[in-house]
């Protein structure tokens, strides 16, 4: 493994984005949520305390049609802000829950952000490119399931972890993606 990458199936592994050189940190674990139906999955977007937004998935998803699984999503995204929260200090995140089915970012890049916490709960996973390659070496991906802790350029500047989402477009294939960021500030 690179030596700017932590991989482990423990959570505490996502503490070593700390550290000065690893850029990816990622806890290993099965997805939560096994092969769900996203057919009328909406998009969900918001700013909350850490500690509202189970709550706030919840009711985001109100209105859409039921499933048993829209529980487990709402619990396990709360844990994972209080995780994130832990690890950054923030008392506040900003919250995407999306249904995926096309190419998304499907360009190499880095994010211009602190610390961006990543889990795909099915499909492909976010892929990324170890430190120093080209955007023609062959991309490592985390797998569905997987919690990804992203260095962005906020605090790696030009060292920041280069990811993409997987270009899946055309071939029927849905993803369920949850991103938390520090809450953004309102120009307002």
């Amino acid at each position: 493994m690179p030596d700017h990458v932590r991989i482990a199936a423990d959570a505490a592994t996502l503490s070593a984005i700390d550290e000065p050189q690893v850029t990816l940190a990622v806890w290993q674990r099965p997805s939560p949520i096994p092969a769900p139906d996203l057919t009328d999955f909406p998009t969900i977007r918001f700013g909350a305390a850490v500690d509202a937004v189970a709550t706030g998935i919840a009711h985001a998803l109100a209105d859409a049609p039921p499933h048993r699984w829209h529980d487990v999503l709402a619990a396990d995204a709360g844990r994972l802000a209080r995780l994130y929260a832990t690890l950054t200090g923030e008392p506040r995140v900003e919250i995407r829950v999306e249904r995926i089915t096309g190419n998304g970012c499907w360009k190499f890049h880095a994010d211009y952000v602190a610390l961006r916490l990543i889990s795909t709960y099915c499909g492909q996973a976010t892929q990324w490119l170890p430190e120093g390659a080209t955007e023609d070496t062959e991309p490592r991906a985390l797998a569905a399931g997987d919690v990804g802790l992203f260095k962005g350029r906020e605090l790696a500047g030009d060292r920041a972890i280069i990811h993409r989402s997987p270009p899946i477009a055309g071939s029927g294939e849905d993803r369920l993606l949850l991103v938390i960021d520090a809450e953004w500030d309102d120009p307002a």
